[in-house]
């Protein structure tokens, strides 16, 4: 598609009005030649008939031969555009003896016209009129048009006259065109110029408008070129435009919102940083909140579980067992929601990894149907195994899997006060891949399908009143679904309040166990600098070959850098941003004085704080850091990533 190149308005005005002009002048001075030329070809034709009445009249007489003669002569003198005049006698009348039609075409295309006018006697024969005339035969140049004169002269001879012959005119038309060419030209030299004086008069008016135009055109191109403009400048207005007014009304009102819009948004600009930044700070505050409360608590449970493991219980009184056993059951209980917490906290902060192994799906889940047929027989329910697929070996994180199944199963048969829960093993194979899906349904009390999208958030309970039913921390089906990301795997419900709940799991995972990538990062030297957590990044690492060096102070970590030469140093999950920057700074000032060698700095967040990384991260390059990354939990990935920038540093 062709695209036009831009043009402004003055521009457009000024080649639209001079191409109106010259094609009214040209349609002008087309249809004035047109018409006057064949206007004066006309009043030459008249005037020929008038000439040729007074000839045909003279001829007619019995003396009329030197009379036509005389005339002849006198006219081809008077008259320059008459090329000749000559008498031919003939008894037998012509076809056409007027050939005045088509004036318009004579005017403007013929070279000459030629009009023969009979010559009608009552006295004399042929012979005497004819010798004569024909002698007068003289050349001229010019135009006209005769037919009026001729049907006089014919109707009163029409009685007892005789035809004598005829008397033929020639114009000479170009000699008449340019005649009438050259008494006119003034003329049209005077229109052109009052034409031209007009004109300029218009465009003169057209100007105005046009410089009220310019004048709105040079505001917004300073406003364009000064993004940070605060005032507008004054706008000069020499004509009371009403349009042009009213644009620019619109423009300084625009302006002004837009001023107003600005500064309620560098408000909110500033308010959303306060806001992000207090986010920022209770989500750092929160995460070491979990982890110190539930480092007490299960302090405090381990000290509960070893008590109640010392007493001697077979020298309990039968009061004092039951009060053991649900002190027991209590801890229990408290130290699996526990677990869930941490976990969950764990995987937030990228401190659990997947570790994969080959595993046989039928011996896990005899496992698991072992595990909880009895507490099924205790409820009353029946626990049924329906699988479709013979044995085989499957490779993936096999306690996580179990994991996930004990939470489903455990869930079920809370829910499930009579019926059944039913765990069905399907196991598809492709051309590189397998596809295991386990399906744990139960016929229990089933779930809203307005809370279906909820139960896989943190401590979230569908009764959350005090005399709820069914007891629960909210953190299983969390851990469930946090879980099955990290192997990728998907979870989907299907529930039906009142019939029951079916959780469909499904893990895609390799033919063949990948083959160890356990000296992908050998001979790089790491320091992994942390706050309060190794974490699962240091594990990846050496399997992959690195040889790391874990630091929790700033000083240590730079004492090793001037002894060594470390290809990288990462800076851990759990580590403030304000920290990693000091630190870094520390090491590029170290390595531009006294090591030639360069490090590659990473800085590790959280897969949570994704969504603050750009109030922290240019801080962080600024100060020498090389990237900022999500933590992940793929050892090729990290591998990958690792390579990747190396090479590019």
């Amino acid at each position: 598609m062709n695209i036009r190149s831009s043009q402004t308005i003055p521009t457009l005005i000024w080649r639209s009005v001079v191409q109106a002009i010259l094609l009214a002048v040209l349609v002008g001075l087309l249809l004035s030649f047109v018409y006057g030329l064949v206007y004066y070809y006309k009043e030459k034709h008249r005037h020929v008939q008038q000439l040729a009445a007074l000839l045909t009249t003279s001829a007619s007489t019995a003396d009329g031969a030197d009379v036509v003669a005389e005339q002849v002569k006198i006219l081809l003198e008077d008259e320059p555009s008459i090329q000749s005049i000559l008498f031919y006698s003939t008894p037998q009348p012509i076809g056409d003896v007027n050939q005045s039609r088509d004036d318009w075409k004579n005017a403007l295309f013929a070279d000459t016209v030629s009009f023969n006018y009979p010559v009608i006697s009552h006295y004399m024969d042929v012979d005497g009129i004819g010798s004569s005339a024909i002698d007068a035969v003289v050349s001229a140049r010019s135009s006209s048009s005769p037919l009026t004169a001729i049907n006089k002269v014919t109707g009163e001879g029409s009685k007892s006259s005789t035809l004598v012959g005829y008397i033929n005119i020639t114009l000479d038309v170009s000699k008449l065109r340019s005649d009438w060419f050259f008494k006119n030209v003034l003329l049209w030299l005077i229109t052109i110029l009052l034409a031209v004086v007009w004109v300029l008069y218009i465009l003169r008016k057209l100007n105005w408008p046009i410089k009220d135009i310019e004048a709105l055109t040079e505001m917004c191109d300073i406003v364009i070129k000064n993004p940070e403009l605060e005032q507008l400048p004054v706008i000069p207005q020499r004509y009371n435009f009403q349009e042009l007014a009213q644009i620019k009304q619109g423009l300084i009102v625009s302006f002004n919102r837009l001023q107003v819009v600005k500064k309620d948004y560098e408000s909110l600009a500033l308010f959303e940083q306060q806001l992000h930044n207090k986010d920022v700070s209770l989500d750092v505050q929160l995460h070491n909140f979990q982890s110190m409360i539930t480092h007490e608590l299960k302090t405090s449970l381990n000290a509960i579980v070893g008590g109640l493991q010392l007493l001697d219980y077979e020298a309990l009184t039968g009061e004092q067992k039951d009060a053991v056993d649900i002190i027991s059951n209590g801890s229990d209980k408290l130290v699996s929601s526990l677990d869930h917490i941490i976990q969950l906290n764990q995987i937030q902060k990228g401190q659990i990894g997947v570790y994969t192994s080959e595993f046989n799906p039928l011996q896990l889940i005899s496992k698991l149907l072992s595990e909880f047929e009895p507490i099924a027989k205790q409820k009353g329910l029946e626990l049924i195994s329906q699988i479709h697929h013979i044995d085989y070996s499957l490779s993936s994180d096999v306690e996580k899997i179990q994991q996930i199944l004990s939470i489903l199963l455990s869930n079920a048969i809370k829910f499930t006060p009579v019926g059944q829960v039913t765990l069905t093993s399907q196991l598809t194979h492709f051309d590189k891949s397998n596809r295991w899906q386990i399906i744990v349904k139960d016929t229990g009390i089933g779930i809203d399908s307005n809370h279906i999208d909820d139960i896989f958030n943190p401590f979230f309970q569908v009764d959350s009143s005090q005399t709820r039913q069914y007891e629960g921390s909210g953190v299983g089906l969390p851990v469930v679904k946090q879980m099955a990301q990290l192997i990728g795997a998907t979870i989907e419900v299907d529930s039906v309040l009142g019939v029951g709940t079916q959780f469909t799991l499904t893990i895609p995972m390799p033919n063949q166990q990948k083959a160890p990538q356990q000296h992908l990062l050998a001979g790089l030297t790491v320091i992994y600098y942390y706050y309060h957590e190794a974490g699962f990044l240091v594990d990846e690492l050496e399997r992959l070959g690195a040889t790391v060096i874990c630091h929790q102070h700033e000083q240590l970590v730079i004492e090793e850098m001037s002894k060594d030469n470390i290809d990288i140093v990462m800076f851990a999950e759990d580590l403030y941003p304000s920290k990693a920057e000091s630190l870094a700074k520390r090491i590029r000032h170290l390595e531009s004085t006294d090591v030639k060698h360069r490090a590659l700095l990473v800085y590790w967040y959280p897969q949570h704080r994704a969504a603050y990384v750009d109030s922290f991260e240019h801080g962080l390059k600024a100060a020498g850091i090389d990237y900022c990354h999500s933590a992940t939990y793929d050892d090729k990935a990290l591998s990958n990533l690792i390579r990747r920038w190396l090479v590019w540093t």
